[in-house]
């Protein structure tokens, strides 16, 4: 949950600049805005919140009138991030691959590129890849009181399903 909060907030900085250019142009001609694929750089998913290696593709950060922020978030084959909620929730669209969530105290799910998982406020769960698939994921991720993610603690190999 932490390494998730950790990327986003990483997303955050990362992408604030160039969305607040980018909305203040939109809004003064009144128009829409286009910000280039790959204008963003990656980043890997900070060790303290994810298991294995983790990818983050920043894509938007929140603003005033669009309160959830987007990023494409890859996991190589058994990476996953830690426990974690969302105050404002958090919508997963699988791109690619093959997946686990969890919800805590349920089963492992395993998600295919096509799904999309609903993550409500304040539910503890994790995601990642499963252990022989990668998988990538499109995370829009609301934001309440400036936050967006409260990591918590590792998800373990038996929690996983190893």
């Amino acid at each position: 949950m932490k390494a998730l909060m950790a990327a986003t907030t990483s997303l955050g900085i990362l992408t604030l600049g160039s969305s607040v250019v980018d909305h203040a142009v939109a809004q003064a001609a009144k128009s829409q805005s286009v910000t280039r694929a790959g204008s963003q750089p990656s980043t890997k998913g900070p060790a303290e919140y994810f298991t294995g290696n983790a990818r983050v593709d920043p894509l938007f950060a929140a603003n005033e009138s669009a309160p959830y922020s987007g990023a494409y978030v890859t996991f190589e084959p058994g990476a996953r991030s830690n426990w974690h909620t969302h105050p404002a929730g958090q919508r997963l669209i699988v791109t690619y691959g093959v997946g686990r969530t969890q919800e805590w105290g349920g089963p492992v799910v395993e998600v295919r590129a096509g799904d999309h998982i609903w993550c409500p406020p304040g539910v503890k769960h994790w995601h990642g890849a499963s252990p022989t698939t990668p998988m990538t994921h499109l995370t829009l991720s609301g934001m309440r009181d400036g936050k967006n993610v409260e990591w918590l603690e590792r998800v373990t190999d038996e929690q996983y399903g190893r």
